[in-house]
């Protein structure tokens, strides 16, 4: 049985694909105890661009981090606005955050803001995209957020699909979602010709795939379980390949990159 190739108009595809859903172009927005909030903003917006953090604002933004005691009325009309609400706080049980939601700070202590980025990176998923690129503080926890995600679904489709070849076009188009996703997260530009530079990126994850396939002429039934893992292994692979790629290109160009 021939493989499926995957041609240009497949990738061109997946670049407009991401180009349109580049995440949540609003801001973040910090609430809660007036003492607090202008601290907490201010190391979110650490080296980034000032307008992507805000303050006070409960609708219309990207997220809110709510931070100290709870205010249900504020709260209550975050949730009917549909922001998602990350909570900085000393207990649970905050009304309107889901339990997963909240970052557990005793009282008198410093932000953890890594902590909170990563919260805020589970909440958003890929909408994190547009914010990770105007707040260098949450950069690395939205790549890894974006790794494992699509890692996950590359191992879950890798283990589902029992006909060789046939799973190599998703996998790569997945892969190079993600590269795209990271790129645009590091506030590259991202369109046709730079999509086809970046598959050299994703080509890490060719060699991995073809171990599955023959792992499979050896162990045809746990085969199966093997290819899944080599899938989420080589997507894994990619990810941190192209993280390492833009980080370096970040570092390289200094403060070009950041849109204050």
């Amino acid at each position: 049985m021939s493989r499926r190739k995957l041609g240009p108009l497949a990738v061109l595809s997946v670049v407009r694909e991401v180009r349109r859903g580049a995440g949540d172009e609003r801001p973040l927005s910090v609430a809660g105890a007036r003492e607090l909030v202008p601290v907490l903003a201010r190391e979110l917006r650490e080296g980034g661009e000032a307008s992507a953090v805000v303050e006070g604002r409960l609708e219309d933004v990207a997220v809110l981090v709510w931070v100290g005691a709870p205010d249900e009325a504020a709260l209550r009309t975050a949730d009917r606005a549909d922001v998602p609400i990350i909570a900085v706080a000393d207990a649970d049980g905050l009304p309107y955050v889901l339990a997963s939601d909240v970052v557990h700070v005793p009282a008198g202590q410093g932000f953890p803001v890594q902590e909170i980025a990563a919260a805020i990176a589970r909440r958003l998923g890929e909408d994190g995209t547009a914010l990770a690129s105007r707040l260098p503080v949450l950069r690395p926890a939205v790549c890894a957020q974006l790794i494992k995600s699509f890692s996950r679904k590359n191992g879950l489709i890798s283990a589902a699909v029992f006909i060789p070849g046939v799973d190599m076009p998703l996998l790569t188009l997945n892969q190079i979602r993600l590269v795209l996703r990271i790129a645009l997260a590091h506030g590259e530009e991202v369109d046709g010709q730079r999509a086809f530079e970046l598959l050299g990126v994703v080509g890490i994850g060719f060699a991995l795939r073809a171990a599955a396939r023959e792992l499979l002429d050896v162990i045809p039934v746990a085969g199966w379980a093997i290819k899944g893992a080599i899938a989420y292994a080589g997507t894994m692979a990619v990810g941190e390949a192209a993280v390492r790629y833009f980080d370096a290109r970040t570092s390289g160009d200094g403060a070009v990159r950041s849109r204050t």
